[in-house]
C-alpha cells in the first residue's frame, strides 16, 4: 500500500501558499482540472495538505464511513466557529443522538405546514416586484429563503425589529465564513472592518437566539415551529434527555445558516440558467401556466410541477452548493490504494464529480430532461448535492421543495430577463452563488394579491 506522499500533486504550487491563489482565482476551473492527474489528489492551501478526492466512487466511500472520515477541516472550522456544535458541523461521537432528536422536527407529515409557510413568504415578496424592475438576485432570493426560513422556525412570532436584526446577522456571517474559510491565519484574527463586523455579528446572534429559546422554555407552549421541536425534542435512549439552551441555539444557526444560503443559491442559479435557455424556459413557463395559472404554487401542486423540479435538480448537479467540502482522518484508513494516516485533511466537490463526463452524458449542458425516470439515470452516488450516507442533509427536502415552490411561482408570474452585457459569475462563499446577477422583472399575468408570511 502506498503512502500520502505518493498521491500525485496538483502541478504550479506557489511557495508558502500553495494553490490558494488557483483555488481563489478561479476554483472551479481548478477543481475540475484535477481528475488528470488521478483519483486523489495533493493541493497545499497555505501550509495545509489537502488530499482532494476525484472519483465519485471513492467519494461515496468517504460519505458513508462518517466515523473514519469525520467532519472537519477548514470549512468545518469555519462553520464551527458560528454553528458551534450543530447537526450539520458536529463530529461523529455527537452525531447519532443529535439525529435521533431531531429527525421528527423533519418528518415528512410536517412538510405541508412548512410548505404553507414557504408559499406566503415566496408570494408577498414577489407581488412586490414592479414591472420593468431591475432585481439583484441574490439579495431577492435570499430575502425570500430568510423569510421562509424565519417563518418556519419562530412562526413570524418575533416582532420585525428583533427578526431583521436575526436576519442582517445571518447574512454578515454568511458573507465572512466565505471569505474566512480559505484564509492563512493569524490573517483571520487582524481587526479589519470586516472581521470586526463578522465577531459582533456572531456575538449578537448568538445573545438574541439565546435570549428567544429561553424565554420559550419558561413559556412552555408549542406554537407548532421548527423552534418547538427541538424544544420538545427528547431522545429515548439517554432517558428522555432534552437539549440545553446552547445545543439549541447551535441548532437554529446551523438550520439558517444551510437552509437560506443553500436555498436562495439553487433559485438564483435556476432563473439564470432557464434565461439562457429559452426554449426550456418557454416548456416551465407553459407547465406553471397549467398548473397555477398565476397563483402561487402549493405542496400540493407539487406532483404536478414535474418540470420546475427537474430544473432544480439539474441546477443542483450543475451548481451545486457544496463546491468544495472537508474531512478529517479520525484514524488511518486505505483508499484508492493509499494508506491515509490519522489526521489527514481530505476534500470532495460535489461540482467536480457532477461534471464528470463518465458520469454526465454531455455533462456542461443544462439538460433537465436527463432527471426523467424513462431515460437512463447515472449511479446514485453520481448525484450529491446535499452528500450521502448517514450525514446527508437533513433538510434536502425541504430545501428542494422549496427551491421548486419559489421557481414555479416566479415562473407564473414573471420572465427575468438578463441585462445587456451581463456575465454572471460565482461568488467566493462557503456555497456556490451568483455574484452580481441582476435581471429584469417582465410580468407574465396580474399577480394576484399575497397572503401574508405564515405558517398559520
Amino acid at each position: 500500500m502506498k503512502d500520502l506522499r505518493s498521491i500525485p500533486s496538483a502541478p504550479d504550487a506557489l511557495p508558502l501558499v500553495g494553490h490558494l491563489v488557483r483555488l481563489l482565482r478561479d476554483p472551479l476551473a481548478f477543481l475540475t482540472s484535477l481528475p488528470a492527474h488521478g483519483d486523489l489528489v495533493r493541493i497545499r492551501l497555505g501550509p495545509l495538505t489537502v488530499v482532494v478526492l476525484c472519483d465519485a466512487e471513492l467519494t461515496r466511500r468517504v460519505l458513508t464511513r462518517d466515523r473514519v472520515f469525520d467532519k472537519g477541516g477548514p470549512v468545518y472550522d469555519r462553520a464551527r466557529e458560528v454553528a458551534g456544535n450543530g447537526l450539520p458541523t458536529c463530529p461523529h461521537s455527537e452525531h447519532r443522538r443529535q439525529r435521533r432528536m431531531i429527525q421528527p422536527a423533519f418528518h415528512p407529515t410536517r412538510l405541508d405546514s412548512y410548505a404553507a409557510t414557504m408559499t406566503g413568504c415566496i408570494d408577498e415578496r414577489t407581488a412586490s416586484w414592479k414591472a420593468g424592475q431591475v432585481l439583484r438576485i441574490p439579495a431577492e432570493m435570499m430575502a425570500i429563503a430568510s423569510q421562509a426560513a424565519a417563518a418556519a422556525f419562530f412562526s413570524r412570532a418575533l416582532p420585525s425589529a428583533e427578526l431583521g436584526r436575526i436576519l442582517d446577522d445571518v447574512s454578515t456571517l454568511i458573507d465572512g465564513m466565505g471569505r474566512r474559510m480559505l484564509m492563512i491565519p493569524p490573517l483571520d484574527r487582524i481587526p479589519t472592518p470586516r472581521n470586526r463586523s463578522y465577531l459582533r455579528a456572531r456575538a449578537r446572534l448568538r445573545d438574541t437566539l439565546d435570549q428567544i429559546i429561553t424565554q420559550r422554555l419558561a413559556e412552555g407552549t408549542d406554537r407548532g415551529d421548527l423552534l418547538s421541536a427541538l424544544i420538545r425534542a427528547r431522545d429515548p435512549e439517554e432517558g428522555g434527555r432534552g437539549m440545553s439552551t446552547a445545543e439549541i441555539s447551535d441548532q437554529t444557526i446551523a438550520f439558517f445558516l444551510a437552509g437560506t444560503e443553500t436555498t436562495a443559491a439553487t433559485v438564483g442559479w435556476a432563473l439564470d440558467l432557464l434565461a439562457r435557455h429559452p426554449e426550456i424556459e418557454r416548456q416551465v413557463h407553459s407547465e406553471v401556466d397549467t398548473v397555477l395559472d398565476g397563483a402561487a404554487a402549493t405542496h400540493a401542486d407539487l406532483p404536478h410541477l414535474t418540470l420546475a423540479g427537474h430544473v432544480i435538480t439539474e441546477t443542483l448537479r450543475l451548481r451545486p452548493p457544496g463546491w468544495f467540502i472537508t474531512r478529517v482522518v479520525s484514524a488511518d484508513a486505505e483508499l484508492g490504494g493509499y494508506l491515509l494516516p490519522a489526521g489527514t485533511t481530505v476534500a470532495y466537490s460535489a461540482y467536480l464529480i457532477h461534471h464528470r463526463p463518465d458520469l454526465y452524458d454531455d455533462p456542461e449542458a443544462f439538460d433537465p430532461d436527463r432527471w426523467d425516470p424513462g431515460r437512463p439515470q447515472p449511479p446514485r452516488h453520481a448525484l450529491i448535492p446535499f452528500a450521502a450516507g448517514a450525514r446527508k442533509c437533513i433538510g434536502d427536502t425541504f430545501a428542494t421543495t422549496e427551491a421548486t415552490l419559489a421557481l414555479a411561482t416566479i415562473a407564473a408570474r414573471w420572465r427575468l430577463v438578463h441585462l445587456p452585457g451581463h456575465s454572471t459569475r460565482p461568488a467566493l462563499a462557503m456555497t456556490l452563488r451568483p455574484g452580481d446577477l441582476r435581471m429584469r422583472a417582465e410580468p407574465r399575468s396580474v399577480a394576484q394579491s399575497p397572503d401574508m408570511c405564515s405558517g398559520d
